[in-house]
Parts: structure tokens; C-alpha cells; sequence
């Protein structure tokens, strides 16, 4: 297959649900390799758009054309997994026609993702039915792969993982995420959903900024020009970006000072008496553990945890799904008692507490009703009125949107105006355990902006490693086994600190091992079997020798054309980059099916 020819293309495509029109003329295309992050506000129409590629939804007009043989794979942001008994059967549903006779394909993501295979479904974690969801769309190794918001409820170990599946994987990859550290870490095209229309990029996320900018900048200067006075337009484009990129320098200033003011406080903890009077514990101390200790069964969760929480600080929560986040959260907040130890607060905390599961939204009330649930045009924000309309296009809503119904909106849309409603309450303590789900990056932005600038103290439980890095002060890391260490850095920086004491650890592990093995006598003889999965493995490597080589054939011929560079040096450097991949591939494929060869032969297997 040429690399340059489109496996999918849509052409003038048009949509429209009831009034609202939804695409006017899209188009686009993916070729074979693309890894494309699919950008745009809630509600632009990126889920759906990633339904009509999977053949799900029929657009009202377009041209589409799929390559022959072309396999496609979607995920979608809540599968629908109950009508499967166990997690092992939902990823081997992936394999349709191949699940008896392809088994061990499904075996080999569960492990790799760490997938509870046996695990009731129904039962199952968030967390585990996304891992189960994500084997099950990669399961097929399908040519093009759409991943509808995949990092949610994921811990960061898992989004890694995911990060290095999807850099490592040969077909295409459309994926939609609230996420940018994981669009930043997987994309190396973008494809923006942007008033109907799809705009397209050979850039990796990182530059979506600017190129929103510049488009935002050259339409602005066009309507200059035109002289076209159009007001719903000037508001959209008036997005105040290079004020935005001020803020933000503002923002890590600041960020740093609180952070420096946060080390300061940790370095004064040892000489804290405990019996702190009433007047300075309302003014200064927010919250105070000591020696907290939760368990459930024999599982221990939090072990032997002291904190103290001053007022302004903006502390975040983070851990591997099941490391006990949203338990230690409720301890920190007193909605649940501890096994033993103590915690106290303040007494004047005006506590908003914003759950992960949400509360819930009134269907048929408007958006004006749900701001202003006792009527008038006026909502209270942080103790001062503020007109609703003025409020909503805060939170990126056209004021023409405030009598339609919420059962009009999107599911990011939904979750912008529930955002819209916690934050007006008045505050001085903000609990949000995964306040980023599901929300776009304007979103996001326009989240990460109001807490920064909050004046109150921030508890945050997430895993958005890009949303921690400009919000936290300071980070709880939860490791699984009860242990809960304060680092005061950026989350990249935490998680590099964490890798390398990881590596360190292992390294001294294995002198000890390689010591203790020297001073230990004749061991006995172990016998070592061959797994099924070192069976498997035997059987599918040279089947996936040969595809590496054909691979590697198709590249180098496509190398060798004097012409290739010269016509653009760009690809070609791509095209080296993945010649080198496909070889690393190859070497460490055939190692390994030479070892497991050499040990089938001792075993007689």
C-alpha cells in the first residue's frame, strides 16, 4: 500500500440533528500510520464524527471511501460491557470470527494491561471495564483505531502504558481526549473540529495553540478587512488568546511562589504544637491528620498518615487505580472515619465538594433554570451577583444557549454547566475528584484559570498530569501499599523522581541477588517449564517475522527512490525513523524466538 494514499477519506459531509447543524461541508482523510488527535469544543461533534467513521452514524450527504479490507475499530467513551460475563470475554468479543482460534492475542493484552481477566464484569472498577474496553478495540489489530476520550478513569501507569501501545502501533490512531500530556505524548497530527468544519495539521498537539491562534488572528484581520460586523462570530473568535498566554506566565509565577511557600511550611511542621488555639487554626490551618491508619479487610490503604493543610494550599491526590485516592480524600474531609488516628479543621470551612460521578442535572431545565433554580436573571458567584448571561459565556456558552434544555447537550457540554453551577457556590475549601473527565480543552483552560486564581485551599484527585503540573502546589502520591509521600513539584517532575528510585531500587535488588547467589552453594537444579503464553509465542513469532520483514522490504524500497527526498525531507525522515523501529522490532522478535527455541529443544517440548 502507498503510504501517501488515504485508507479513509470523507468528503463534504453535512449532519444535522433536529435544527442544529453539525457538519457543513467536512472533510478529511487518514493515512496508513497517522496518529491524529481529534480536537474541538464540547459539542463540536468529535464523538460523533468518530461514530460516523466507524459506520455507526450515516450522514445526511458525503462522499466516503474505506480502502478494501480496511478494519476499523472504535471505543467508545462509556461501552456498553454488561451483556459480558467477565472481563477476559469482552476483549475476546474483539476478535469476532477469530475468538476460538486467535485466544492468545487476548491473553497477551490482558497481561500487558493488567486486566483482571476472571473479574465479573458487572462488578468491575471503572478503571478495569476502560482497560477491558481499550483490549477489546486493539485485540483485532485493526488499520485504523478511534478512541473516544481512552484515559478515562485510567491511572497514569495505564495511560503510559496506552502511550506506548499507541506510539508502537502500526495503523492508524484518531483519538479524542481531554487529556493533553497524552494527546502531547501520542499525536504527530491534529485534525480540529471547528464550526462545522474539519481543519487538518501534520503538527503534534503541542502546537494546537498556536495554530488556533493564528487561524483565530487571520479570520479576525479577514473580518477587518470585509468590514463584516457579525456579533455571535466576534464573540467566538474573541478568545483573548495572547491575554491568555500573559495569564499563563502570570500563572507559573505564581505557581512557583506557592509552591516555594508550600516547602517552607513542610520545613516548619517538626516544631507545630498540636493544641493550636481556635482564632489562628480559622485563619491559618485548614486541616490537620495525625497518624491516620484505613483499612478494608486485610487491605491496608492509608498507614500511618500525618498531614497539615494550610490555608492556599492546592494539593492533588494521585496514585494507580484501587491505591485508595478518593478513600484518603474522604478521610482528609471527615466522610469517613479513619481505623485510628486523629484529623480536625476549621471551623468557618464553607466546603464544595465536586464528586467524580456527579450530581445530577434536571433534563428539561434550561440553562438559565439550572443556574437560577429560584428564577431572575441574577446568579451569586462567589458571594457578588453576576448576570446569568454574563456567567455563562464565561463557561463558553452563547447567550442564545440559555433556554435551551440540558437534555440538548453534549456530554462535555453537560459537564461544563455542572462545573458552571459547583463553582458559583461560595467557598473557602474545594474538594473535585476528577474534575477533568470528559472536558475539552478550552474547558480546561477555563478551569485550570479559576483555580488558580481560587483564594481558597484545593483538594484534587486526578490524573491529568498536564492539569496537575499548572494547579498543584503539591502532590500526595499513593503507591497501593498504604504509604502516602507529599512531593513538592510538578506531577512530570514527581513521576520522574518516582522512575528513578524505582530503577534504583531494582538495580540494588538485582547486586543482591547476583551477591547472594555467589555465596550460596550448588543450587538445587530448578526445572523451568515453557508457559502457554511461551507456547504461543513460539507459534506466532515467525508469522510475525515474516510481517516485519515484508514491512521493512516496503520501506526500504520506498527509501531507495532517489526522488523521495528531494520531493520531501520531512517524510523521508519519518520514513528513517520507522525503518530504524521496524528493525529494532525485528532484531528483538527473532532473540526471542531463538531462546524459546533453544529451550523447547532442552525441554523436548
Amino acid at each position: 500500500m502507498d503510504f501517501d494514499t488515504p485508507v479513509y477519506s470523507i468528503q463534504n459531509a453535512r449532519l444535522q440533528f433536529g435544527e442544529r447543524p453539525l457538519f457543513t461541508g467536512l472533510n478529511l482523510y487518514v493515512k496508513k500510520g497517522d496518529k491524529a488527535c481529534l480536537v474541538g469544543r464540547n459539542g463540536s461533534g468529535k464523538s460523533t464524527l468518530l461514530k460516523v467513521m466507524a459506520g455507526l452514524i450515516e450522514p445526511d450527504t458525503a462522499e466516503v471511501f474505506l480502502q478494501p479490507g480496511t478494519l476499523v475499530s472504535y471505543m467508545a467513551q462509556d461501552d456498553a460491557l454488561d451483556e459480558y460475563d467477565t472481563l477476559r470475554d469482552v476483549v475476546l468479543s474483539g476478535l469476532g470470527d477469530h475468538r476460538f482460534d486467535e485466544t492468545y492475542k487476548a491473553d497477551v493484552l490482558i497481561s500487558d494491561l493488567n486486566i483482571k481477566g476472571e473479574q465479573k464484569t458487572k462488578t468491575a472498577s471503572g478503571g478495569e471495564r476502560k482497560k477491558a474496553a481499550l483490549a477489546k478495540a486493539l485485540v483485532s489489530e485493526p488499520d485504523i483505531l478511534l478512541l473516544d476520550e481512552p484515559t478515562n478513569h485510567l491511572d497514569i501507569s495505564t495511560i503510559e502504558k496506552l502511550e506506548d501501545i499507541i506510539r508502537n502501533f502500526s495503523g492508524a490512531v484518531i483519538v479524542v481526549s481531554h487529556d493533553k500530556a497524552f494527546l502531547k505524548r501520542v499525536g504527530t497530527s491534529m485534525i480540529w473540529l471547528d464550526r462545522g468544519i474539519a481543519r487538518m495539521s501534520d503538527k503534534g498537539f503541542e502546537y494546537f495553540e498556536d495554530w488556533q491562534d493564528a487561524v483565530f488572528e487571520q479570520e479576525e484581520a479577514e473580518q477587518r478587512r470585509l468590514a463584516k460586523k457579525i456579533e455571535a462570530e466576534t464573540e467566538w473568535l474573541h478568545k483573548g488568546v495572547t491575554a491568555r498566554r500573559k495569564r499563563n506566565q502570570g500563572r507559573l509565577r505564581r505557581l512557583f511562589d506557592l509552591r516555594t511557600q508550600r516547602r517552607e511550611q513542610l520545613k516548619q511542621t517538626g516544631s507545630v504544637d498540636l493544641n493550636i488555639d481556635e482564632g489562628a487554626l480559622r485563619s491559618k490551618l485548614i486541616i490537620e491528620a495525625k497518624h491516620l491508619n484505613k483499612s478494608f479487610g486485610e487491605r491496608t490503604i492509608v498507614k500511618d498518615f500525618s498531614i497539615r493543610i494550610m490555608q492556599g494550599n492546592k494539593i492533588g491526590i494521585v496514585g494507580a487505580n484501587g491505591a485508595g485516592k478518593t478513600t484518603l480524600l474522604k478521610l482528609l474531609t471527615q466522610r469517613l472515619e479513619p481505623d485510628s488516628g486523629m484529623s480536625r479543621r476549621a471551623r468557618m470551612i464553607e466546603e464544595v465538594y465536586f464528586d467524580q460521578h456527579r450530581e445530577s442535572l434536571d433534563p428539561d431545565a434550561t440553562l438559565k433554570e439550572t443556574l437560577c433554580p429560584d428564577g431572575g436573571d441574577h446568579i451569586l458567584v462567589q458571594n457578588e451577583y453576576k448576570h446569568v448571561y454574563s456567567y455563562l459565556k464565561d463557561f463558553l456558552f452563547k447567550p442564545s444557549e440559555a433556554n435551551a434544555p440540558v437534555s440538548s447537550l453534549s456530554g462535555g457540554e453537560k459537564n461544563r454547566l455542572l462545573l458552571a453551577k459547583v463553582l458559583a457556590k461560595p467557598s473557602n475549601f474545594l474538594v473535585l475528584d476528577e474534575p477533568t473527565n470528559d472536558l475539552d480543552t478550552d474547558t480546561l483552560d477555563l478551569l485550570q484559570e479559576a483555580l488558580v486564581n481560587y483564594k481558597g485551599t484545593l483538594l484534587i484527585v486526578s490524573h491529568d498530569r498536564d492539569f496537575l503540573d499548572n494547579v498543584a502546589t503539591s502532590l500526595l502520591y499513593m503507591a497501593g501499599d498504604g504509604s502516602v509521600v507529599e512531593y513538592v513539584d510538578s506531577c512530570t517532575d514527581m513521576l520522574e523522581k518516582i522512575r528513578k528510585k524505582e530503577a534504583e531500587a531494582l538495580k540494588k535488588n538485582a547486586k543482591t541477588a547476583v551477591t547472594e547467589k555467589k555465596e550460596t552453594a550448588k543450587p538445587k537444579a530448578q526445572t523451568r517449564r515453557m508457559s502457554y503464553k511461551d507456547k504461543r509465542l513460539l507459534e506466532t513469532l515467525p508469522h510475525e517475522i515474516e510481517v516485519l520483514e515484508a514491512e521493512i522490504k516496503i520501506v526500504e524500497s520506498k527509501m531507495e527512490d532517489p526522488e523521495f527526498y528531494a520531493r520531501s525531507p520531512d517524510e523521508f525522515q519519518r520514513e528513517a525513523e520507522r525503518l530504524s523501529t521496524l528493525k529494532a522490532d525485528l532484531d528483538a522478535k527473532e532473540t526471542q524466538w531463538l531462546e524459546l527455541n533453544m529451550l523447547a529443544e532442552e525441554l523436548g517440548v
